[in-house]
C-alpha cells in the first residue's frame, strides 16, 4: 500500500481546513487569508505536477463547505468467468464501469445505473466487495476518495458503448487489456476475483 507524499497530505490538509474556514468565518480579515491558504496549496500541487495553480484552484472549489472525501463507485461483473470492462474516452484504457457518486442515490442505485449508462447491461448488486482508501491507490489523485466496488450480475442487455466509453468486453484474468489505474488496478482486480470465487468472502476494507 503506498504512502501519501507529504507534499500531497500537507496541500490537502492547508486546502481543507481553508475550505473549512471559508465555510464558516464572517470575519473578512480570516477569510481574505483562508483564501491565500487555498492558493498556497494549489501553488504545492502545481509544483509537483504538469497543471497550472490557477486551474487546480478552480477544481478544488468545486465544492463548497466543509472538505470530505469524494466517493467513487464500481461495478465487479462476471459472464463464464471473464470480467466485464469498458475502455474510456478520457485515457483509452479500460476499467470496471462506474464513476462520482451522485447525491440523493443509494450507492446500489448508482452503480447499477453506471453500469447501464457504461455497458448497455442492466444487473442486479448482490454484494459490497470492498472500500478501498483512494488515498492509498497508485497512482494518487489531488482528491482523497473512497472506492465502493459491487459485486454485481447480469439481468439483460447487451455490450453497448457509451458517451464515456469506446468499447465493452470481457477479459479473463490473465490477458487483461492496458487499465485505467484511477479507476481500476491490479490491487482492486485481485480482491474483485477472490469474491468471485468465494462469495462468502468478507467485504474488504481499510
Amino acid at each position: 500500500m503506498p504512502d501519501t507524499p507529504n507534499w500531497l497530505g500537507w496541500a490537502r490538509e492547508i486546502f481543507s481546513l481553508s475550505q473549512a474556514g471559508l465555510a464558516y468565518s464572517v470575519n473578512d480579515y480570516d477569510i481574505d487569508r483562508y483564501k491565500r491558504l487555498q492558493e498556497i496549496s494549489a501553488e504545492i500541487l502545481s509544483n509537483y505536477s504538469d497543471l497550472k495553480a490557477e486551474d487546480i484552484l478552480k477544481n478544488l472549489s468545486m465544492q463548497s463547505g466543509y472538505a470530505t472525501p469524494k466517493v467513487d463507485v464500481r461495478g465487479a461483473i462476471f459472464r463464464d468467468g471473464q470480467i466485464l470492462l469498458v475502455r474510456e474516452k478520457a485515457d483509452g484504457r479500460w476499467a470496471m464501469p462506474g464513476g462520482w457518486g451522485d447525491i440523493g442515490d443509494a450507492p446500489a442505485a448508482m452503480v447499477a445505473r453506471e453500469v447501464w449508462e457504461e455497458s448497455g447491461f442492466t444487473v442486479r448488486v448482490d454484494k459490497l466487495i470492498a472500500v478501498f482508501d483512494g488515498n492509498r491507490l497508485e497512482p494518487l489523485e489531488f482528491y482523497h476518495a473512497y472506492k465502493l466496488v459491487f459485486l454485481c450480475s447480469i439481468l439483460s442487455g447487451e455490450a453497448t458503448p457509451s458517451m464515456e466509453t469506446l468499447e465493452v468486453g470481457f477479459f479473463e484474468r490473465d490477458h487483461l487489456p492496458p487499465l485505467s489505474e484511477t479507476r481500476t488496478n491490479n490491487r482492486i482486480l485481485d480482491e474483485v476475483f477472490a469474491h468471485h470465487e468465494n462469495m462468502a468472502r468478507i467485504t474488504y476494507f481499510e
